[in-house]
């Protein structure tokens, strides 16, 4: 039986979402208000009314202003750019560059930047840690790794969900939430782990990055089963496996769907303010977390 353009059929004629005019491959429930084109995260252009795609709004179609008078928006109130995954490249690339300089110079430069909270480091040769003022160490351990294992499962995960969600967010965004979300997954680690249990990984900022993922995808009305049950496999590896900190992948996640709700459901007319006091307001809590576990220490 022959089907309509955009109502295809799924399996034993149950419908199915339409696909995306420029990617035929994403399935989407959101249509250009002007061309009435399906349009997927990356496609959508935030309009006074919906969403755009990107040829009506480069050809300022029935907008009565020059197609430059405006400038492009993401879902999420972002500059739309030429590369939607810069920014996750980047991440990408500073991992790795990273992860090879703790194979060139060893053990040495991996203890002085993983996430400890008071201890004595032997190959330091005196206590070291949060608590003893190196709060530095909350970043660097977002960009430590323990072995190729490590590195190659969190670098596959990072490109396979932020780069939609970059797309979706844009870049300012994105870093913002990247960022904040792996520092909350530090502060819950140093403020709950044992103070001589070394940490480190980008996990917690890329559960922030499957939190908002799942808020954006409920708002887009996409379904929601497949990033459940991938979350949950991450969960169950959390809490299953040993010698994995578990702290800092919910530290994160919690971070990530705070602030990802903030991004996709902020007002338009108060967007910027409501995504980035979220953010604020998650790093206050990374703040008042930390002293509370300095106070501890010390």
């Amino acid at each position: 039986m022959d089907q309509a353009p955009g109502s295809p059929q799924g399996p034993q004629g149950a419908p199915s979402l339409p696909t995306c005019y420029r990617h035929p491959d994403r399935e989407t429930g959101v249509r250009c208000t002007r061309c009435e084109r399906p349009i997927c995260p990356e496609c959508m252009i935030s309009a006074s009314v919906g969403f755009q795609c990107p040829e009506c709004v480069r050809e300022g179609s029935g907008t009565g202003h020059a197609p430059g008078a405006s400038q492009p928006r993401t879902l999420a109130g972002g500059t739309v750019t030429s590369d939607p995954r810069l920014v996750t490249k980047i991440l990408v690339g500073l991992n790795l560059a990273v992860y090879l300089v703790q194979l060139s110079v060893g053990d040495r430069f991996t203890d002085s930047f993983d996430l400890i909270g008071r201890a004595f480091v032997p190959i330091l040769g005196d206590v070291e840690g949060v608590a003893e003022g190196q709060w530095y160490r909350m970043v660097t351990a977002m960009f430590l790794h323990g072995s190729y294992i490590h590195i190659a499962f969190n670098m596959l995960s990072l490109w396979w969900i932020g780069g939609p969600l970059e797309a979706a967010l844009g870049r300012a965004r994105y870093l913002a939430l990247y960022g904040v979300s792996g520092l909350a997954g530090s502060a819950l680690t140093y403020l709950i782990a044992e103070p001589n249990q070394p940490s480190l990984g980008a996990s917690g900022a890329i559960f922030g990055l499957f939190g908002a993922t799942a808020i954006l995808m409920r708002r887009l009305n996409y379904d929601m089963r497949p990033v459940i049950a991938l979350l949950v496999i991450n969960l169950i590896f959390t809490f299953g496996w040993s010698n994995i900190a578990w702290e800092a992948h919910i530290g994160g996640l919690v971070g990530g769907v705070l602030i990802g709700y903030a991004m996709v459901h902020a007002p338009r007319e108060r967007r910027a303010l409501i995504q980035y006091g979220a953010c604020a307001l998650v790093l206050l809590a990374v703040v008042v977390m930390t002293l509370i576990r300095t106070g501890q220490l010390t």
